[in-house]
């Protein structure tokens, strides 16, 4: 992943679900203006949530396999989000073989939901094919509290 979005995996049940934040920051370049001050713009909160899939699906495979986005059945933001505020990812797996995974989520700030996308489906694709297996490892271990790898 190059966009990162995620900064710690706070829960993970492999096959199961996933719970990741990020904290937003004003020092961010992505803002955009609303006349009501930034916001945060929807597809990049589905980003974040479709990132934490991602996280999940490695995780589950022992990084083997990865989720390559195909399609979101539906999404729906309920209000924007702001500078300073934390998003909570919650990922779902409604169902997974090795080709394809169908997952549902939402995105909360402070337990309120500010987005959710049901139908997330993607593909599981090797993902030695994207991403150094290593760094992928460091950077799991990472998120998920470890301190940084030497």
């Amino acid at each position: 992943m190059r966009f990162h979005l995620i900064d710690r995996i706070e829960t993970c049940a492999p096959r199961e679900h996933i719970t990741a934040r990020k904290v937003t920051s004003a020092g961010e370049t992505y803002w955009q203006d609303t006349g009501d001050g930034p916001a945060l713009p929807f597809g990049l909160a589905l980003e974040a949530l479709c990132q934490s899939a991602t996280w999940l699906i490695m995780l589950s495979t022992d990084h083997r396999l990865r989720a390559a986005l195909l399609a979101v059945g539906e999404a729906t933001a309920h209000r924007p989000v702001r500078p300073g505020e934390v998003l909570r990812m919650h990922a779902t797996v409604e169902s997974m073989t090795e080709e394809a995974a169908l997952l549902d989520g939402t995105v909360t700030v402070d337990g309120e939901n500010v987005l959710e996308a049901s139908g997330i489906l993607c593909a599981l694709i090797d993902a030695e094919r994207l991403d150094d297996p290593a760094a992928t490892r460091r950077m799991a271990h990472q998120l998920q509290g470890g301190g940084p790898v030497g």
